[in-house]
């Protein structure tokens, strides 16, 4: 019997054993899929109006494109960073137990978010050359045991048949983000990334991937770097907006 057929063997009986089950209601679920329909009914989608840089809704009433007013007083670097949902209730829940309660099988649900950024407007129709995840420090990528982000551009990368390449690095240890403005944060991240050595982006379109945009300062420093270094254009995805 061949690896792939003992595997897929194994798989057999442990669903058997362990039938799927929804990740937060445990419901019955068809194999493959992580969330049930009423569970998966509940996620908010990002819809417009929104920022055409940075994917902020607005819950006004203004028709076409709008670049919101913290975009509008600042340097973003990247073209364009586009999100699909938000970092509310049940994805947040999901992307909080795959990065921090170590369910590395949630990188899927989390992904298909994250193909669904890629059929908004602001990236269907790109030619992409190169997928790069967001580095996280080496001490806290070893804390975490995995790069999320790094995960999540494999799966991409698989679905795109686009190299992904871990073609950043963190260099500076950085304190927590979170008690930070949008001012604050850009300055905590300048110069806490680098291009990886033999590294090259140049002439290169590159997306950019992470599983939660903020504010963006983390996805604007990283494409500063890339375009620095001769990237032509540095479009950003990620499963979710806070």
């Amino acid at each position: 019997m061949s690896a792939l057929a003992k595997f897929n063997r194994l798989r057999a009986i442990a669903s058997l054993l362990y039938p799927p089950a929804c990740t937060i209601c445990s419901a019955s679920v068809a194999a493959s899929e992580y969330l049930c329909p009423e569970c998966d009914a509940k996620v908010t989608r990002i819809v417009p109006p929104f920022c055409a840089k940075c994917s902020e809704p607005f819950a006004g009433a203004i028709s076409g494109a709008f670049t919101c007013a913290n975009c509008a007083h600042q340097t973003l670097h990247f073209d364009a960073a586009v999100a699909a949902y938000r970092s509310r209730g049940i994805v947040r829940r999901v992307i909080l137990d795959f990065k921090y309660g170590r369910q590395i099988h949630l990188r899927h649900p989390v992904a298909r978010w994250l193909l669904a950024a890629l059929d908004d407007d602001r990236l269907r129709g790109h030619r992409f050359n190169i997928i790069i995840p967001v580095p996280l420090h080496p001490a806290r990528e070893r804390q975490r045991g995995f790069n999320q982000a790094g995960l999540l551009a494999e799966l991409l990368s698989a679905h795109m048949s686009i190299q992904a390449k871990p073609a950043l690095e963190r260099i500076r240890y950085t304190t927590t983000q979170t008690a930070f403005d949008r001012a604050e944060r850009m300055e905590n991240l300048h110069g806490a990334f680098r291009l990886r050595k033999n590294a090259d982006v140049r002439d290169l379109h590159v997306l950019l991937i992470d599983d939660v945009l903020t504010t963006g300062s983390t996805l604007s420093e990283c494409a500063r770097v890339l375009k620095k270094a001769g990237a032509l254009s540095v479009y950003a995805a990620t499963a979710a907006r806070a």
